[in-house]
This record gives C-alpha cells, sequence and structure tokens, in this order.
C-alpha cells in the first residue's frame, strides 16, 4: 500500500477544502450527537457536533468543542451560555440525514426541530429541548467554557439527567450502541454505521495474555 507522508510546512500548503477534510478525518470515527438548546426568548436550537468526550463518571462530566464565536455568538452557543442548559442525543441510522442537516445556518427565529421535521421531547421539569427518536439523552448543566489556542471554546458540563432504552444497557451499566443503531461521524459529513466487535476485561498487569502474532 502506497503511504503519503506530510510534515507541517507541507499540511500548511494543501489545498484549503483538502486540508480541511483531511485534518477533519483524520482523528476516525467521532461519535454523533445533536445537542439542543433553548434560546431565553423560547426559541428551541439543534446542532450536529462530533466532538462530545467524556471527562469524568464522579460526577459525571462531558465535554465538548464548539467553533469559535467570532463577531456574532452562534444560537448553540449562545444559548448554553444564557441559560446554562443543554442537552445530548445520539444519531441514529433513522434519521441521520435530518440530524446531517442541522448544521445548516438559519435564522435565530427559525428552530431545526421545524425546518427538519425532527420531534421535540421535553423530558420532566427540564427546559432545554430532546430529540424524541433518540435512544440516548442527556440534559446537561453547563460548569465551564474554556478558550483553546485556536479560538474554539471547550465547553465543560455534568449530566443532571440521563434517559435511554432498558434493552440498550447491560448488568454492568454497558451500553450497547448496535441496539438501536448508532452512527459515528468522520471528518465533517461522511457518517458510519457501528457493528460491535468485541467486549475485553479490565486490563490487569498480571493477567496480559501472549501475543504470538501480529494481530
Amino acid at each position: 500500500m502506497k503511504h503519503m507522508r506530510l510534515r507541517t510546512e507541507e499540511i500548511d500548503q494543501l489545498e484549503r477544502k483538502y486540508r480541511l477534510n483531511l485534518i477533519n478525518s483524520i482523528s476516525g470515527i467521532k461519535p454523533a450527537n445533536l445537542v439542543g438548546t433553548r434560546s431565553s426568548n423560547g426559541i428551541d436550537n439543534l446542532a450536529i457536533i462530533s466532538s462530545v468526550v467524556h471527562l469524568g463518571s464522579n460526577p459525571a462530566q462531558l465535554g465538548m468543542v464548539m467553533r469559535p464565536q467570532k463577531h456574532v455568538l452562534k444560537d448553540t452557543y449562545a444559548n448554553i451560555i444564557e441559560t446554562g442548559l443543554y442537552t445530548i442525543n445520539h444519531v441514529s441510522e433513522a434519521f441521520v440525514k435530518k440530524a446531517h442537516y442541522t448544521s445548516a445556518k438559519l435564522e435565530p427565529e427559525q428552530s431545526e426541530f421545524v425546518v427538519m421535521n425532527i420531534e421535540r421531547q421535553i423530558i420532566e421539569d427540564f427546559e432545554a429541548p430532546f430529540v424524541k427518536d433518540s435512544a440516548i439523552k442527556v440534559g446537561m448543566k453547563l460548569l465551564k467554557n474554556i478558550p483553546l489556542p485556536n479560538s474554539c471554546i471547550f465547553i465543560v458540563g455534568e449530566a443532571v439527567l440521563i434517559d435511554f432504552p432498558e434493552t440498550s444497557v447491560n448488568e454492568l451499566g454497558q451500553l450497547d450502541l448496535t441496539t438501536y443503531n448508532g452512527v459515528g461521524i468522520s471528518g465533517l459529513n461522511t457518517y458510519y454505521g457501528l457493528n460491535k466487535i468485541a467486549t475485553f476485561p479490565y486490563v490487569r498487569v498480571d493477567e496480559i495474555p501472549e501475543f504470538n502474532d501480529k494481530k
């Protein structure tokens, strides 16, 4: 297999769109989530996000990266800052196309729930909207927003409400994303289905098997 090998100066000289797509996809498959927010004047917003990461289990914290907010705050970020609440909703194959198109730059008074015909769900007294068709839903409370060196913003939040099917979790609390056809994102606009390959035990040094091949 022939390989390309690029150093910093060569990466910098790549055509803009080629470099954008290459660097966005080079980290591999990322989680596909819809982030739901509500503005202070009651407009619901929904945005596809591929940067959600686990930060800690006790307390339950998740992080995500928001793009630079240059002149005017984007709806999702503005709503999170204003209200301190947002939702994270797993994307499945059933509505992946609708989810992707939430990346469109709509007017502030327009709701992606309406334009993309995605059904909204309010759970108990949590004020930010969830995606009804999402199997895994997480209600988040903003803890901190951290500026990053590239002008992006890292959002740190605490999970204060979670909702998921009983059939998607085992007795150890492990979620099986294949039970609801969860999807992942490579780059900005390529989606992949997920297949469960294996589950391995917690690794202890005295239990490492002998690996006699290259696999």
